[in-house]
C-alpha cells in the first residue's frame, strides 16, 4: 500500500466545491490512474481482475488481484489454490474470490506521473459533462451573462462555468456590445466538443420578448393571459398575438400594466424597441385587422383558405397604405409572420381603378363573342352551299325548283 495522506481528500473536496465535480468521481479517477500505471510498470494490456482499492481511514492506496480459489490451479493470474487462500484469509472457501495486494515495489514515484495525466484528463471531462448536462438544460431558456469580449464579429458572453458565443446574425443591429456589462440573452443551442460545449447565444430571438413579458406581467405566469404568436425584427419592431382565458382579464391591459409601466420596463429592457400588442382572434379576418394595427382596415377577404396557402386582400383607406405596409414592407411583414397569413394590401383608390379595369376587360370579351357568333352563322351558310353543292345541286337547279314553286302557287290560287 501506499501512503498518500489527507491532502488528496481535502483537494478533492475544494475541486467538489470550486468546480462542482463530486468526490467520488476524482477517487475514482485515481484508482483507474493506478491501474493504468500498473498495466504500464507490468507491461501487459491485459488485466481484467486488476483493481485499485483507496482506504480512506489509513491514507493508503494499493493495486490488488482478484483471484478465484480452486483445487488445482491451471493459470496462476486468474486462480489461486485454497492453501494458499487460507494463508490470506481463514474463512475463504473454494469458488471464493480473495484479493491479493500486488502494488509493486517503489511504485509511487510511476504512479504519480500516471495519475496526474489521468486525473486532469477526468478532471476536464467531468467539467464538460457538468456544463453539457447544466446548459442542455437551459436551452430554450433566458439566461444572464457577463460580455467578455469581442472576437470576429463575434460576442464572447459568460453565462457561469462556460463563455458562450453569440453570432453576428443573432446580435441586435445597430447595438454597441462593451466588455463588462450584463447581458440577457436567450440559450440557442448546445453542440458537444472535445473540449468544453460550446454554447451558441442570441440577443435577437423572438423568445427574449416572450421571456420578458412572463417575468413582468404576472397574468401570463398564472396561464390568464396568453401569448399565441410572436414575430420580431430585432432591435425595430415586434409584434405581439395575447389572449385572455379570463373573460373579465384584458389581455391588452394586463401585457401594458397601470400607466404603461410593464411594457415600458419590456421596452427599457429592449434598448427602446417598438412593441406592438394584439388581440389574437380565432376569426382570420378578425386576426388579421388586429395584425395591421395601427393602420386602419376598410375590408378583408379571404383569397385562400386551406392546408396548402392562406391568403388575403386588404383594402385600406388611401392615407393609411403607407402605415399598414410600413417602412419597408415591416408593418405587413411582421403581420404576415404574426398570423401566417400572406397579406396583400391595396387602397381604396387601387381597388376601385382595378375593377374598372376588369370591367372593361369583361366588356371588350362580351363584343368579341358576338362578333365570333356573326362569324359562326356565315360559316355555316357557307358549309350548308357546299354540302348542296356536293350533292348535285347548283344555283341553276334551285332557281328552276323555286319558279316550279311559284307556278304551282298561282294554279292554286286561281283554282
Amino acid at each position: 500500500m501506499i501512503k498518500i495522506g489527507t491532502a488528496l481528500f481535502e483537494a478533492c473536496e475544494q475541486l467538489e466545491r470550486e468546480r462542482g465535480i463530486s468526490k467520488e468521481v476524482l477517487i475514482a479517477s485515481l484508482c483507474d490512474a493506478m491501474v493504468a500505471a500498473y498495466k504500464k510498470h507490468m507491461r501487459t494490456k491485459e488485466a481484467a481482475n486488476i483493481e485499485a482499492i483507496l482506504d480512506e481511514q489509513s491514507g493508503e492506496i494499493g493495486v490488488f488481484s482478484t483471484k478465484l480459489v480452486v483445487e488445482n490451479v491451471e493459470d496462476p493470474e486468474t486462480q489461486i489454490s485454497l492453501a494458499d487462500a487460507k494463508e490470506i484469509d481463514e474463512d475463504v472457501e473454494l469458488d471464493d474470490e480473495v484479493k491479493i495486494e500486488v502494488t509493486p515495489e517503489q511504485f509511487g514515484r510511476i504512479a504519480a506521473q500516471s495519475a496526474k495525466q489521468v486525473i486532469t484528463q477526468r478532471i476536464r471531462e467531468a467539467e464538460r459533462n457538468l456544463v453539457l448536462q447544466e446548459f442542455m438544460d437551459k436551452k430554450g431558456t433566458l439566461t444572464t451573462g457577463i460580455i467578455q469580449r469581442v472576437e470576429n464579429r463575434n460576442v464572447i458572453v459568460n453565462i457561469g462555468k462556460t463563455d458562450a458565443i453569440m453570432p453576428q446574425k443573432e446580435q441586435i443591429p445597430g447595438e454597441y456590445y462593451k466588455p463588462g456589462n450584463r447581458i440577457r440573452v436567450f440559450v440557442l443551442n448546445v453542440k458537444e466538443t472535445t473540449r468544453l460545449p460550446q454554447v451558441i447565444v442570441s440577443h435577437a430571438h423572438a423568445e427574449i420578448v416572450r421571456e420578458l413579458f412572463e417575468l413582468e406581467v404576472p397574468e401570463i405566469e398564472d396561464g390568464i393571459v396568453e401569448i399565441k404568436s410572436i414575430s420580431r425584427e430585432a432591435g425595430y419592431r415586434t409584434k405581439i398575438a395575447v389572449w385572455s382565458n379570463d373573460p373579465e382579464v384584458d389581455s391588452v391591459g394586463a401585457c401594458i400594466g397601470p400607466r404603461g409601466s410593464r411594457i415600458q420596463t419590456i421596452v427599457g429592457e429592449l434598448k427602446n424597441e417598438k412593441i406592438d400588442i394584439v388581440r389574437y382572434s380565432e376569426d382570420p379576418v378578425e386576426y388579421i385587422v388586429n395584425a395591421l394595427s395601427p393602420a386602419r382596415v376598410v375590408s378583408v377577404d379571404i383569397m385562400a383558405d386551406d392546408e396548402y396557402a392562406h391568403e388575403a386582400m386588404v383594402v385600406v383607406p388611401d392615407d393609411q397604405l403607407s402605415l399598414a405596409i410600413g417602412r419597408e414592407g415591416q408593418n405587413v411583414r411582421l403581420a404576415h409572420k404574426l398570423t401566417g397569413w400572406k397579406i396583400d394590401i391595396k387602397s381604396v383608390s387601387q381597388m376601385e381603378k382595378a375593377e374598372a379595369q376588369a370591367f372593361e376587360n369583361n366588356y371588350d370579351e362580351e363584343e368579341s363573342d358576338d362578333s365570333s357568333n356573326v362569324i359562326d352563322e356565315e360559316e355555316l351558310q357557307q358549309e350548308i352551299e357546299e354540302e348542296m353543292n356536293q350533292q348535285g345541286y347548283d344555283e341553276e337547279d334551285l332557281q328552276q325548283e323555286d319558279a316550279l314553286d311559284h307556278n304551282d302557287e298561282s294554279e292554286e290560287i286561281s283554282e
